[in-house]
């Protein structure tokens, strides 16, 4: 049974991977109900949730039925990452996530995120802090190393639990990489080798299907296996990987009934969750993903993503679904 502290995951837990502009409640709920065993909140900047930034303090909504959740957030200075976790325990998640893996320019320039690869004491020094300032556990989401020159996750790891960090995940890229090239999983074996090592390690990084979901747990070790890219616009993808595991047979794809379904709940769920305007602006992107592979969906795409009505929005919803009925979603 893998464990966070008290929180019981399962046996192999999959997580959601924390995504800016994806991981939400709206796309949140419709993971848990496929199957997700852990989810985590998008990530939320440290200065933003001290200075009361709207945006950030409403990242930290979540809800009972979302439970086990990890509330994610980045920053570079001790003060305010300790002050930014009394803010995040009040809102009572079940873990405390620190992002070390961001690689994006705006926040690892500045020595947040993935940028303190390139300072392990002071990403222990500001680890240790967070850890002593809430009763919450803290785990940390973090990449190999900066570049390939300087990969040291099985020393990262080790300094981690010794001051108390209660689960690792790792995305098998350095910051240089990005999201570009191969995900390189032996760094991961590597730690989970490591005889001192006995927090769990999840890995993440290039799963996308159920076959690679099964062979990388065999292959590399590890305590469960985080999901990213491969959610967006497929939050079936949790329940896929679980039916493959237990029957070593590819469930079905999802149905365009399905996928009309899931679109229907995410743009009702980010309408009550924020209001009309931004919840249909901001269900705009995911339009794309849910009908992906569908010929000639590009027609109700341009309708889908320039309309504002909720009513039009629901109705042209309605009529994918009776164009497309049992239609064969292409690879």
């Amino acid at each position: 049974m893998v464990k966070i502290g008290d929180v019981l995951l399962g046996e192999f837990p999959l997580l959601l991977a924390p995504m800016e502009d994806v991981s939400d409640p709206p796309f949140r709920a419709l993971c848990k109900q496929q199957g997700s065993d852990m989810m985590y909140t998008e990530f939320i900047s440290s200065d933003g949730l001290i200075h009361d930034a709207k945006s950030s303090l409403q990242k930290l909504d979540i809800y009972d039925y979302e439970r086990p959740i990890g509330i994610q957030y980045f920053g570079g200075q001790v003060e305010s990452m300790v002050e930014a976790a009394a803010i995040v325990e009040a809102a009572n998640p079940d873990v405390i996530d620190i992002n070390y893996g961001c690689p994006v320019a705006k926040v690892a320039c500045r020595m947040a995120g993935a940028g303190l690869l390139q300072d392990i004491p002071k990403m222990v020094e500001l680890t240790q802090a967070v850890i002593r300032s809430t009763s919450k556990p803290v785990t940390v989401k973090t990449r190999l190393g900066w570049d390939d020159k300087s990969i040291n996750i099985v020393e990262v790891a080790e300094r981690l639990q010794d001051i108390g960090v209660q689960a690792i995940t790792i995305h098998a890229r350095t910051r240089q990489q990005m999201y570009k090239g191969e995900a390189d999983w032996s760094w991961i074996a590597k730690v989970k080798e490591n005889p001192r090592l006995h927090i769990p390690v999840f890995g993440n990084g290039d799963i996308d299907s159920p076959q690679k979901a099964l062979t990388y747990r065999q292959r590399y070790g590890v305590d469960g296996i985080m999901i990213g890219r491969a959610s967006i616009g497929n939050p079936w993808i949790f329940r896929e990987i679980k039916h493959y595991f237990a029957t070593g047979e590819l469930l079905a794809p999802p149905t365009v009934a399905e996928r009309v379904a899931a679109a229907k709940s995410h743009l009702q769920h980010a309408i009550n969750w924020k209001g009309e305007k931004l919840g249909v602006l901001e269900t705009r992107r995911h339009y794309t993903n849910y009908f992906k592979g569908l010929e000639g969906i590009k027609f109700y795409r341009a309708k889908l993503v320039t309309e504002y009505q909720p009513s039009v929005l629901f109705e042209l919803l309605d009529e994918i679904e009776a164009a497309y009925g049992q239609a064969e979603i292409l690879a």
